[in-house]
């Protein structure tokens, strides 16, 4: 016979499992991502980098690239305030608009997303810790009109303005003392705010590249920079342990380095679009496994993290895939022929339809709304469709192939060269 006692017990243990798991289903979501300057892959893979290793070993590295499709529309410098935005804004050049370090004129037509995020969840807090005033307020816009009036709840950077606190010497050694202020500021603000969606951008390794190349200080730098990311990382887990939210850490870097002496970046031999990511991301999906990630990858992913919703319009300009949850095709070429365009993609799984639309304008560059015509519905493993054209006549298409779980984008420029 079941005592009221025993069914007390029951009913108090279904209780605490339900709460239990309720709790696991609501921790506060943070991402975080750090852009360590001027580091090519293949340092990365060579050197000492124990702090790396171990955000690697709980989530993965990959080896990946900037510069967007080389020979192409998109292809985009190799230079370290334009693969910042690629980062930001999930797109290459030919869209964002910030060809060098200059950042004349960003197209904040496409944002980044630090703006998306804030539009969505306004009562969340958003960070940049930089050594460099521009990535907030010229990059993610802070306090601009085109970008809403766009407010960062915390925020550090201009150190290297302060010649006084870092007076500047000649080895460009004061930088390495700015990255371990920066990042203390990082971890002061993740151990008292943990603000929802953080950039931490580390310059001195950059700097040591374009004094000594591949060298001996460079090399310390690199592991001088794991260890900061290493404070960062700690604090990060403690927040996860004695707070239950739940993070996500991206760190990349912003372009490699020429072969011949790794001083020099910004054109497209392999080396300087060979790139890298490490992230506590468990459980990549198809696309990350299968295809070697790029720059703009990382946007779209932080924002399925942080269930960011991304306009139907928008989603059809971002370049980037993302990394996690389910993903329906990747890698698309379109080859034009006389009125008709020959498309291919990649399948990533095995049922559903592709949705090939199309248009002849570039409205949205502008902040306007370009009209797509629904060309075709073909099922997603067939990985090819031929459209005609006859009826659209122009030297410039813009094709969307959008897929139950994800959207890709090409474009094509007739006469481009190849």
């Amino acid at each position: 016979m079941t005592t009221p006692w025993r069914i007390f017990g029951l009913v108090t243990t279904c209780w605490l499992f339900s709460v239990t798991l309720l709790l696991a289903q609501i921790r506060p979501k943070k991402a975080l991502f750090i852009i360590v300057d001027g580091i090519p892959a293949d340092v990365i893979e060579r050197e000492s980098t124990p702090n790396l290793d171990s955000i690697a070993k709980e989530g993965a590295y990959k080896q990946a690239y900037v510069g967007g499709i080389k020979g192409t529309y998109s292809q985009t410098p190799t230079i370290s305030a334009v693969g910042y935005n690629s980062l930001l804004t999930g797109t290459w050049v030919n869209k964002h608009n910030v060809w060098d370090n200059s950042i004349k004129a960003p197209n904040y037509h496409y944002p980044t997303i630090f703006r998306l995020f804030k539009e969505q969840y306004p009562t969340k807090k958003i960070a940049v810790f930089s050594s460099w005033v521009d990535n907030r307020t010229k990059l993610v816009g802070e306090g601009l009109a085109q970008t809403g009036n766009l407010k960062l709840d915390y925020h550090t950077d201009g150190y290297e303005l302060d010649t006084v606190r870092f007076p500047h010497d000649p080895e460009r050694d004061f930088m390495a003392k700015i990255d371990h202020q920066v990042v203390s500021d990082a971890v002061a603000s993740i151990q008292n705010q943990a603000p929802d969606l953080t950039w931490v951008y580390l310059e001195y390794t950059d700097d040591m590249g374009h004094r000594y190349g591949d060298s001996p200080p460079f090399v310390k730098a690199v592991h001088q920079v794991d260890a900061e990311i290493g404070r960062i990382w700690n604090a990060i887990q403690q927040r996860q342990k004695n707070n239950g939210e739940d993070w996500q850490i991206f760190i990349t870097t912003d372009h490699g380095r020429d072969e011949q002496t790794g001083k020099n970046h910004g054109g497209q031999s392999p080396r300087q679009r060979a790139t890298w990511l490490v992230t506590n991301t468990k459980n990549l999906n198809a696309y990350a496994e299968r295809f070697q990630p790029a720059v703009v990858d990382i946007m779209p992913t932080m924002a399925r993290f942080l269930t960011v919703s991304i306009p139907k319009e928008l989603s059809r300009e971002i370049d980037g895939i993302p990394l996690t949850g389910s993903v329906s095709l990747a890698e698309p070429v379109i080859q034009p022929k006389p009125n008709q365009l020959d498309i291919t993609w990649k399948a990533l799984a095995q049922t559903g339809t592709v949705n090939v639309w199309l248009t002849t304008t570039n409205q949205f560059e502008t902040g306007g709304k370009d009209t797509y015509t629904l060309m075709a519905k073909v099922p997603l493993s067939k990985e090819h469709v031929v459209i005609g054209t006859s009826k659209l006549p122009s030297s410039f298409y813009k094709i969307v192939l959008e897929g139950p779980s994800n959207t890709v984008n090409r474009w094509v420029v007739l006469g481009e060269q190849k």
